[in-house]
């Protein structure tokens, strides 16, 4: 019983808060509110470690229903807890990341209308993705999937006056409907095919599902079920090509974009194929799928991060390029280090959101990097912070990045190897991409807090800039901690195989070769100088400085490279092929199905048309009810003849 209500209190703390905030927040007031859901965040962030050490320490785990919620003939659905090493983990991270948000939101939104309802906001997207966390069924998996979709709609569009706030949050929610429509098919056909929502009850049945086909096909159903269900990890966690609603989301407060895109929303997808690992076990067509997918992410839209001029939309891009990261892992059949990468990333991108949002505040909301710089002796714990950040997103040892990024770049070695398809396309992007992120992080250091001051010909910029408040600056130093050791301490955990042993999270023979060897930290320092993409992400950031510091060679070189500069800025015409010719198309199609199916057969034909059947005949019958008494006794004496003779025709016949 204490297990279930320490979990129930992880889940339900931040629902409380956000409902009391919600309706009563106004009369609350701001101080009343932000501490209620700071609380409600910070119980379940201390459950989640006290969960962590239950789990790690003294091996307790637990998997069972709460209570039913449909039957529907044999068929039961429920809501149940699953608590694992990968469910600890993750609600570590998912807490750890949300309190940092939210404590820091007092600062970024003190001035900002709606401050009630955006706290509100947070902490029912903080519970949203717990429950998908700590789901054991497809059905709350399911549940928390939209929830976090919806809220993050409601909070991208949290500046509801803003035009271009309004697209982005439409736009995020439109994607993720494509994406959540290849998942819940995914989840439709587990159904179908397995009996069941349960993952230990799915699992169980694995080995005789990997024997079946799809009706009329050569696939494999399991590789259907994967790759549907991985179109759906394509929308939330904006890999190529569904990736078009990320950088756009930049529309909404800064603490929202840490939130979404360092450790909770753009993750789901990551954690879902992690947690289903036994099943894409079993399909190497659904890893190569991934493997492409996440190598698309990794280098070609990591690119578009070097052309950024807004600091938001650059750490934006390094988030898809470090999703593509993940993505490539989880392809190699390395779950374990997709998981490690994820938690390494969630607290240094975390981090380099939250400090892009302390720059963004002290140049007075102006995000155009062109028009800072000089910022390192105004702000300096912003600046150290944030550096810390981009070392470690650079994988630059001995900070945390360095560690997760270094053992996916061993699993694509490892990949390519053992012939897995696209194994080589995944070695040469997440080589390739080392370089290009040092190069887009430092490109960002070098701009905003480097060089001339040029903040001071912004017109509206009339005193120098100064350091955040604590609010904000606290968060900012206890996330760099975490992305400087939090490798050191999870090196060992995620390489051992120990994190595997669960029912749910299988150990491949990618992630056992890991297993087999002896790592440690210091170990892979030292070795790290011997091999190249310690030395590519070196030469990123001199090319960054280079850039930097000679005056008109970035200009030069775009003249140079011009058409290429112009794909890039348009950003492979992705977002043209949407608007120009899905949008238009989904607008005819959907025309189509008004005209024809809603008003030609819904209203013309079936409810129309059958009242004009039903007004046809009370006509007639109406002609009937004349109201003479004459009529009705002529009508009388013609049914008693017909009685009379139909009977009489009976008895002769007889």
């Amino acid at each position: 019983m204490v297990g279930i209500s320490l979990y129930l209190t992880i889940i339900l703390a931040p629902l409380v808060a956000s409902i009391i905030v919600g309706l009563l927040g106004v009369r609350l007031g701001k101080r009343a509110s932000h501490s209620l859901t700071i609380l409600g965040v910070l119980i379940a962030t201390v459950c989640s470690y006290i969960v962590l050490y239950k789990v790690q320490i003294q091996h307790v785990q637990y998997n069972g229903p709460l209570y039913t919620w449909l039957t529907v003939g044999s068929q039961r659905f429920s809501i149940g807890i699953l608590v694992d090493t990968l469910t600890s983990i993750m609600l570590v991270v998912v807490t750890s990341v949300s309190l940092m948000v939210h404590i820091y939101t007092i600062g970024y939104m003190a001035h900002e209308e709606g401050y009630e309802r955006f706290f509100s906001y947070i902490s029912l997207f903080t519970f949203m993705m717990i429950v998908l966390v700590m789901s054991n069924n497809f059905v709350q998996l399911f549940f928390g999937w939209e929830g976090v979709g919806l809220v993050s709609y409601l909070l991208i569009g949290f500046y509801y006056k803003k035009e271009s706030a309004i697209f982005a949050n439409l736009k995020a929610f439109l994607i993720n409907r494509i994406g959540d429509l290849g998942f819940l098919l995914g989840i439709g056909l587990v159904l179908a095919y397995c009996g069941s929502l349960n993952y230990d009850e799915v699992f169980s049945k694995l080995s005789s599902l990997s024997t079946i086909v799809l009706p009329g096909t050569n696939w494999s159903i399991t590789t259907v079920i994967c790759i549907l269900l991985f179109v759906g990890a394509m929308g939330k966690s904006a890999q190529f090509p569904l990736h078009v609603w990320l950088p756009d989301s930049m529309e909404g407060p800064t603490p929202i974009s840490a939130l979404i895109h360092a450790a909770t929303m753009v993750t789901a997808g990551i954690f879902m194929v992690a947690r289903l690992s036994p099943m894409y076990n079993l399909s190497h067509t659904a890893l190569s799928v991934i493997i492409y997918a996440g190598g698309v992410n990794c280098f070609f839209l990591g690119i578009l991060g070097v052309i950024q001029t807004d600091i938001k939309r650059v750490v934006a891009y390094s988030t898809l390029s470090q999703l593509g990261y993940m993505a490539v892992a989880l392809g190699c059949g390395s779950y374990s280090i997709a998981i490690f990468h994820l938690m390494t990333h969630a607290f240094f991108k975390g981090l380099l959101f939250l400090a892009a949002g302390s720059v963004i505040l002290a140049m007075h909301h102006e995000q155009d990097m062109r028009k800072m710089g000089g910022l390192a002796k105004y702000m300096p714990i912003t600046y150290i912070t944030m550096l810390i950040g981009s070392l470690a997103l650079a994988g630059i040892p001995p900070f945390a990045g360095f560690f997760s990024k270094d053992m996916i770049i061993s699993s694509a070695r490892l990949a390519y190897d053992n012939g897995l398809p696209g194994g080589a396309f995944a070695v040469f992007t997440v080589y390739a991409s080392v370089f290009i992120t040092a190069l887009y992080s430092f490109r960002l250091i070098f701009m905003t807090f480097h060089g001339k001051e040029r903040f001071h010909h912004n017109g509206h910029h009339h005193s120098s800039p100064k350091e955040s408040p604590w609010v904000v600056t606290l968060p900012l130093v206890l996330m760099a901690i975490p992305s400087i050791i939090i490798g050191w301490l999870g090196l060992e955990v995620f390489t051992s195989g120990e994190i595997l042993q669960s029912s749910v999270f299988n150990i491949s023979w990618y992630t056992r070769h890991f297993a087999e060897e002896i790592l440690t930290p210091i170990k892979m320092v030292e070795e790290s100088f011997l091999e190249l993409p310690v030395y590519f992400a070196l030469a990123g950031i001199v090319v960054a400085y280079v850039f930097h510091k000679v005056d008109g060679l970035s200009a030069k070189f775009v003249k140079l490279i011009h058409p290429v500069y112009v794909v890039l800025e348009r950003k492979y015409f992705m977002d043209d092929l949407y608007i120009n010719v899905f949008a238009p198309f989904g607008r005819g199609v959907g025309k189509f199905l008004w005209t024809i199916g809603d008003m030609l057969l819904i209203d013309g034909l079936v409810v129309n048309g059958s009242a004009k059947v039903v007004g046809g005949y009370s006509k007639i019958f109406r002609k009937l009810q004349s109201g003479y008494v004459n009529s009705y006794a002529t009508f009388m004496v013609l049914g008693v003849i017909i009685l009379l003779t139909f009977c009489t025709s009976l008895i002769f016949s007889s």
